[in-house]
C-alpha cells in the first residue's frame, strides 16, 4: 500500500477524482489543509460518486500536522513539473507517499527541498497534467512497479 497525498488542493472535483483513484486501489487519501473546497461540497461528492465508503480519507490541519503524522522512515515523493528525476527512475516501496501540490501553483519551494522532486515526463508543449490526472499516471506507475501485471 502506498499513500496519496493532496497538499491544499483547490478544485473539488479533482479532489473527488483522487479519491475515486485512491478507492480503486485501495490505498489512503490525505488532505492537507486548507482546503479550496468544503468536504461537504457536492461537485466533490459528485466526483467520487458512490465510492466514498471505500475511500481512506485521512484529513491534516496543517503541512505540519501532516509531518507529524509521517511514520518514522517514511519516504515522500514530491511531484512537480520541476522535478529532477523522472517518474521512471524511482523504485517505489511499499508505505510510499506520493505529494501533490494545488492546481493553480503546485508545491510550495520548502516543500521542494524537503523531498525528493519527481516530474512526469512531458514531451509536447504544456507545462503540467491535470492534478487528478498526475496522481493517476504515478499511482498506477507505483502500482505496476509494486504488483507487476
Amino acid at each position: 500500500m502506498l499513500h496519496l497525498v493532496l497538499y491544499q488542493p483547490e478544485i473539488p472535483q479533482n479532489a473527488g477524482n483522487v479519491a475515486r483513484t485512491a478507492a480503486a486501489l485501495g490505498w489512503p487519501l490525505h488532505l492537507i489543509r486548507p482546503l479550496g473546497f468544503l468536504l461537504s461540497s457536492p461537485k466533490l461528492r459528485r466526483a467520487g460518486l458512490d465510492y466514498w465508503p471505500h475511500v481512506d480519507l485521512r484529513l491534516h490541519d496543517s503541512f505540519e500536522a501532516f509531518l507529524q503524522a509521517l511514520p518514522g522512515g517514511a519516504r515522500v515523493y514530491a511531484f512537480s513539473a520541476w522535478g529532477e528525476a523522472s517518474l521512471y527512475e524511482v523504485r517505489f516501496q511499499e508505505g510510499d507517499f506520493l505529494l501533490f501540490g494545488p492546481e493553480s501553483r503546485g508545491l510550495p519551494g520548502e516543500v521542494l527541498t524537503r523531498f525528493p522532486a519527481i516530474r512526469i515526463p512531458m514531451p509536447g508543449s504544456v507545462r503540467s497534467l491535470n492534478l487528478a490526472v498526475a496522481v493517476g499516471v504515478a499511482a498506477y506507475e507505483a502500482y505496476r512497479q509494486l504488483r507487476g501485471r
